[in-house]
């Protein structure tokens, strides 16, 4: 399979795409992101320069990813949903100095028209998992395999 880009979509040169991604209509990707093999950028999607984007991920349609962001693998993004890059923006005042960064780690999930305020940070997501709230436990999950452990109310990966 190979990237797959709409005549309609804008690719700058010196954006970085990995392989087997698909760039749908009106997208607009900025010389200066880097992006992992495997990922979707469904219509009008638009892209910045100081954006890295891991593999698999898939981005919706109407959704922007301004300066400053970093997606992991097998993020997912919501229809609409949209990301700042300034705090405290104003029309008559340049903030570009002041980008906050964002991350979103591997595998989570932004559900349709949020709004993501810079210099958050998103968890890995996936699963719910039966687990009490404090205290101690031990989980796998059904669909990865991975093995949760809670002790004194901390939750961390078996192993890590």
């Amino acid at each position: 399979m190979t990237t797959t880009i709409h005549a309609t979509a804008i690719v700058d040169e010196g954006a970085v795409l990995g392989p087997d991604c698909r760039v749908w209509h009106f997208v607009h990707i900025s010389a200066g992101a880097r992006i992992g093999a495997g990922c979707s950028f469904g219509q009008n999607v638009y892209v910045g320069n100081d954006v890295r984007i891991g593999a698999n991920v898939k981005i919706q349609n109407n959704v922007s990813v301004y300066d400053s962001v970093v997606l992991e693998d097998d993020v997912f993004c919501g229809p609409s949903m949209v990301f700042t890059n300034v705090y405290n923006p104003r029309s008559a005042v340049t903030r570009k100095d002041e980008y906050r960064a964002t991350f979103v780690r591997r595998g989570a999930t932004l559900g349709a028209n949020c709004t993501i305020v810079c210099g958050t940070t998103i968890g890995r997501h996936g699963e719910r998992l039966d687990l009490p709230t404090a205290g101690e436990g031990e989980i796998r999950c059904p669909h990865t395999g991975d093995r949760y452990v809670l002790d004194a109310g901390a939750l961390r990966l078996a192993g890590e």
